[in-house]
Formats: C-alpha cells, sequence, structure tokens
C-alpha cells in the first residue's frame, strides 16, 4: 500500500510539472500566449479542448495556422489556417483565412494587425483544464485540491527521502 501511495504521489508531481511546463511556462517564456480551442471549425488538425500555444511571426505564409482577433483590439480571437496573401489598394498586407473543416473560405480578410501569431504547438486535452482553471467559482476548489495533492506528494517524497536516508 505504501508503494502505491508513493507511486501515485510521484505521478501526481510529474503529471502537475509537466502540465504546468507545457502550458505556462514555456510560453511566458518564449512571449507566446496559449489558448484553449473551443469549436471544430480546424478539425482534424486542433480538436476542441485541445491547448494551442501561439507565438509572433515576423513571415507568415500560405498553410500557417495562424490566430486572429475578430475585430483589432477586442479580445475575441479565432485560429484558422492562412489560404491566401495579398495587399490592399493602400499596400496592407491581408490574409484569406479557412477553418480545415470549413468548405469555403471566412468571409473577412484578416489584416495583418490582427494576427496575434503563429501555430508553435497544441496538446491534446490540456485545454480543457486550462479553459476550466481561469473560469468561475470553481478554480478556487481546483486550486485548493491542486495544492492538496501536491502537498500530499511531497509529504511521501520526503518521507521516502527520510527512510533512504535512516537504512
Amino acid at each position: 500500500m505504501r508503494f502505491l501511495g508513493r507511486a501515485l504521489a510521484t505521478v501526481v508531481v510529474v503529471l502537475a510539472g509537466a502540465s504546468a511546463t507545457v502550458g505556462v511556462i514555456v510560453p511566458r517564456v518564449a512571449g507566446a500566449t496559449p489558448y484553449t480551442v473551443l469549436s471544430g471549425s480546424m478539425t482534424p488538425t486542433l480538436r476542441v479542448g485541445e491547448l494551442i500555444v501561439v507565438r509572433p511571426a515576423t513571415r507568415i505564409s500560405t498553410g500557417d495556422v495562424v490566430t486572429y482577433q475578430v475585430r483589432s483590439g477586442e479580445p475575441l480571437v479565432v485560429t484558422h489556417r492562412v489560404v491566401g496573401i495579398g495587399m490592399t489598394v493602400g499596400g496592407e498586407r491581408v490574409y484569406r483565412t479557412r477553418g480545415d473543416a470549413n468548405e469555403v473560405a471566412d468571409h473577412t480578410l484578416v489584416r495583418a494587425a490582427q494576427v496575434r501569431g503563429k501555430l508553435w504547438y497544441h496538446v491534446p486535452y490540456l485545454g480543457y483544464v486550462s479553459a476550466w482553471l481561469t473560469g468561475g467559482w470553481h478554480q478556487v476548489i481546483v486550486i485548493v485540491i491542486a495544492v492538496s495533492l501536491l502537498a500530499y506528494a511531497a509529504w511521501h517524497v520526503l518521507r521516502a527521502v527520510r527512510e533512504r536516508g535512516a537504512a
């Protein structure tokens, strides 16, 4: 039974550390932004509930997956594939985008200023966790449970270290 407790504690610590690294630490260090996929418009490339991480891009090509603001200056974003690149009469670069699951391209062109970044990587299911953690009253419950599990795991690890030192 002790072995199972230690194994569970180790698994919890490793999974929590890996999730924090992939979902929070790496994006912050690299200047990237994590988002959660909320619709199936990019299926099968990106599925609902995936965590996607986008980082600023200086060069965007046809075929790249980009996240852009629906309207400049507003927080709502969409992640779609670039299917065409053009220029306005004023010389501004614009992109034609389309979701992989959609049969037609998006109706409006995306201005370069609206683009938040290009897809860097994505992690299945981690977006569900991210969305759940950032929304509403249950955030407090999740934090309490997470801290409790991490404390329990740390207690088991420390106990094992002390037992090995005594032996």
